[in-house]
């Protein structure tokens, strides 16, 4: 049992580290964003996939180690969370501690992630709203009606000859 605790911990580690690495690359893209930096955009977006399907990996694995040690306690894998394998380790005060902490890292770190990553969800409906908004506004300018084309003779300029308004004799 003991050593599936540490598996659990160092497997929660392992994920606290790639969601920090994932938390950094999110700040990055905040930046890139604000900046419009399209380029470095997709140089994050692979990077993020890249430690996205890592992630998807020591998730198999955690749930693999979770499975294992609800086998041995006697509970239901599907009902079972860390937090509760925390609850019944505390009369073993070093698992306890060590997986707490692990949990509680991991779990900080995850809720800065969605933060940033709300924050960048919302800057990217931004970006698109104004996109849509300059195209719009590029559209109707072109379709506006034309007024007053005066040119250098105060006289109205059209694509021809055509008859003026002007009374020169006032």
């Amino acid at each position: 049992m003991a050593s599936l605790i540490d598996s659990l911990i160092n497997i929660m580690n392992d994920e606290n580290r790639q969601y920090t690495e994932l938390l950094d690359l999110s700040n990055y893209k905040t930046t890139a964003i604000v900046k419009g930096d399209v380029g470095q955009l997709q140089e994050i977006f692979g990077k993020e996939q890249k430690l996205i399907d890592i992630l998807n990996r020591l998730e198999m694995e955690r749930q693999s180690c979770v499975a294992d040690i609800c086998k041995i306690l006697h509970l239901s894998v599907a009902e079972v969370k860390v937090s509760q394998i925390v609850r019944l380790l505390e009369k073993k005060q070093a698992e306890h501690d060590a997986l707490e902490q692990s949990y509680l890292s991991l779990k900080k770190t995850v809720n800065q992630l969605t933060q940033v990553n709300d924050n960048n969800r919302l800057l990217l409906k931004e970006s698109m709203d104004m996109i849509d908004f300059e195209i719009n506004l590029a559209k109707n300018a072109s379709m506006a009606p034309q007024t007053a084309n005066y040119g250098k003779g105060a006289y109205e300029e059209t694509g021809g000859m055509g008859s003026t308004s002007f009374d020169a004799r006032q």
